[in-house]
């Protein structure tokens, strides 16, 4: 097997246009394709970061809450690399988001924060 880099992540959202909203507008990525699933009742929206198809972001007629806990088995965040920690938390807050406060990750020494998509799915912000 040859890996040759992850192609996307897939994210069930519990509203579409909060989420739409936020991942577009709010953390700024790129639409590259929406698509409207009749027979599912769903919408497709393809996302760009820097350029790179990365995210599919899916509605779902009433999808099940997935259980949250931070140490439990499976996906544990979302990673995007900024420039700068302390603009991208400006940003963040002037959009009225709570964001943890900033850390320094002690093996690279980097800074870093978490904070929420409109669904809790909970989001890292690291710098570059």
């Amino acid at each position: 097997m040859n890996i040759n880099a992850v192609h996307h992540i897939a994210i069930i959202c519990s509203n579409y246009e909060v989420s739409k909203d936020f991942y577009v507008r709010i953390l700024g990525l790129e639409i590259l394709q929406e698509v409207y699933r009749a027979e599912r009742e769903s919408y497709k929206l393809d996302l760009a970061v820097n350029g790179y198809y990365q995210i599919e972001l899916f509605s779902f007629p009433s999808p099940p809450k997935r259980q949250s806990y931070p140490e439990a088995t499976g996906l544990r965040h979302l990673a995007f690399e900024v420039n700068n920690v302390e603009e991208a938390v400006e940003h963040l807050k002037s959009e009225n988001i709570k964001v943890e406060r900033v850390r320094i990750d002690g093996i690279t020494k980097k800074k870093y924060t978490f904070f929420n998509d409109p669904d809790g799915l909970p989001i890292e912000l690291y710098e570059k």
